[in-house]
């Protein structure tokens, strides 16, 4: 595999926008996102700015991750965000320990099945690591089975807390975790 594995530089924002444009306009999106691809965009450059510059290498309280491939272009991407003990998170449920949240997972659909998805993973685990959590945890819409499947996969379990998503009444989304080995 060829890729290269990395944080994003916060220059690199009209990348980063491009890269989040693209993932908003897969088929499963609308299970995968909460944004849509109109809402994002019609963000002002300013936003992109400042999205990338709080998630960039050095960035303490959030990592954007991308894989890069042979020829430059970036195939996918995730973000881990901190979320500290005692606060609340952005479904209200209160954080009771340091942990990560792994949002904004992609890949490029002619970049998938080769493994670059576990690659971003390890990547994203051992930047939360790092930083101090105690757990990493992901949010997954209950019909996304192909997500689910790869979250298993790459060593995440369901934990049992579901998020009802007020934007589509009657649905959910599911909370898979892993802890430090």
């Amino acid at each position: 595999m060829n890729y290269k594995v990395r944080s994003i530089h916060a220059d690199e924002w009209p990348r980063a926008k491009a890269l989040r444009l693209a993932a908003l306009q897969d088929p499963v999106a609308h299970l995968a996102f909460l944004e849509t691809y109109e809402a994002a965009v019609s963000h002002p450059d300013s936003f992109w700015q400042e999205r990338a510059a709080g998630s960039a290498e050095g960035a303490s309280g959030a990592q954007q991750i991308i894989a890069e491939g042979p020829d430059g272009e970036w195939v996918g991407t995730l973000t881990v965000l901190i979320e500290e003990a005692g606060t609340t998170d952005w479904a209200g449920f209160p954080v009771e320990r340091k942990q990560g949240h792994l949002v904004g997972v992609f890949v490029q659909p002619e970049h998938r099945g080769i493994g670059l998805t576990e690659v971003l993973f390890d990547a994203g685990l051992e930047w939360a690591w790092a930083h101090g959590a105690e757990r990493v945890r992901l949010i997954v819409h209950e019909d996304n089975g192909r997500a689910q499947r790869l979250y298993r996969k790459v060593g995440f379990e369901p934990t049992g807390v579901t998020v009802p998503l007020p934007q589509t009444p009657g649905e959910t989304e599911l909370e898979f975790a892993i802890e430090p080995e």
